[in-house]
């Protein structure tokens, strides 16, 4: 990799970590499972998990841990690879939207819910 410039480097090396970051899921992984396939949390483009069409509100509380968790990851990851946190984010989130099960709920780059 010496031959490739240093932009490129850092994308590789966030690519990578943002890779290691989804197989590190949090404790809270069954929940956040049983509530992305009961259609109360979605992916989002961004990197965070929200509330799609018709979710109920408790869903909120759960939502909000799994993303104080991710946040705080998506910076130790930026801070390691000399990047932004929304950087990365955006790559897990790309990365968590492509793998979700049909069926699930996924907000794409504009910004709008959809069913897999």
């Amino acid at each position: 990799m010496r031959h490739l410039p240093t932009q490129l480097h850092r994308l590789l090396y966030v690519a990578l970590a943002a890779s290691a970051l989804l197989l590190a899921l949090p404790a809270s992984a069954s929940s956040l499972d049983d509530a992305k396939a009961a259609g109360h949390l979605g992916e989002q483009a961004d990197g965070y998990v929200g509330l799609p069409p018709g979710a109920p509100n408790s869903a909120k509380t759960l939502a909000d841990e799994v993303n104080g968790k991710r946040s705080k990851r998506y910076a130790q990851i930026a801070t390691k690879r000399d990047t932004s946190p929304a950087a990365v984010a955006a790559l897990a989130g790309k990365k968590l939207v492509d793998r979700a099960p049909a069926g699930q709920w996924v907000q794409n780059a504009a910004g709008k819910w959809v069913k897999k």
